[in-house]
């Protein structure tokens, strides 16, 4: 018994070392081959996600429809109402009539370079050096019984982030960014993402992601379809 306890021990180091001598840029590079590789990747040209974000005892149905580094537009049905959110490299703005807004609202400057992420559907890791941003190990840790490495992110404005990777698949499981409150301070926004499969086209894609404000299910991702740049004017 106690041999076998030490054998345990002992994997369980070997392992450990393992996974502290990889480098920043072999995680990332693990990352991009788990999500189909760079050449891949680089097809991406743009996504359309349909499905429901259950939040505060309701379900919502959801479109997002993103176009690769030029526009995101996000959709909900509330209650009968049309709502929506915008962003694009040069502004943002959200219309949420259910708020009583009768017009749409600009993002300010911190809003939109908060937001400007979601133009990213490729990888933000991909040729992330030549989009001005940096990637360091912080070390690993345990989460949801996974062993994750733990990397700071910082893109070409200066947000930082922190990545969760899954060792074992190296897809990412959960991001902590700041954010800021309606009060004008700043908090951690934690989105954690879940059920990896690959869609028709053979993208991967997480379908299933939540946030403090709740879960959203895809039930369909579709991809490089045609999108009419003026879903993102006003």
């Amino acid at each position: 018994m106690k041999l076998f306890k030490n054998v345990m021990m002992a994997a369980a180091l070997v392992a450990s070392l393992h996974a502290n001598a990889q480098t920043a840029d072999e995680i990332v590079a693990k990352h991009i081959e788990g999500m189909g590789g760079a050449a891949k990747l680089a097809t991406l040209t743009s996504v359309k996600k349909t499905g429901t974000l259950s939040a505060q005892g309701y379900d919502i149905p959801v479109v997002m429809t993103v176009l690769q580094q030029k526009g995101f537009r996000l959709d909900l049905d509330i209650m009968g109402t049309a709502n929506y959110q915008v962003v694009t490299p040069q502004k943002g703005f959200i219309f949420f009539p259910i708020q009583g807004m009768t017009e749409p609202k600009d993002f300010d400057e911190d809003q939109l370079k908060a937001a400007q992420g979601s133009l990213e559907i490729q990888s933000a890791f991909l040729n992330y050096k030549d989009k001005g941003m940096s990637v360091e190990l912080l070390g690993t840790e345990k989460y949801n019984n996974a062993d994750v490495f733990k990397l700071k992110v910082t893109n070409k404005a200066g947000k930082v982030s922190t990545m969760f990777v899954d060792s074992k698949n190296y897809r990412l499981l959960k991001v902590v960014s700041k954010s800021k409150a309606p009060d004008g301070s700043e908090v951690d926004q934690e989105t954690t993402y879940d059920d990896y499969k690959q869609n028709a086209d053979g993208f991967w894609f997480s379908y299933s992601s939540t946030t403090p404000q709740g879960t959203i299910v895809f039930d369909k991702i579709e991809s490089n379809i045609k999108v009419d740049e003026n879903i993102f004017k006003n």
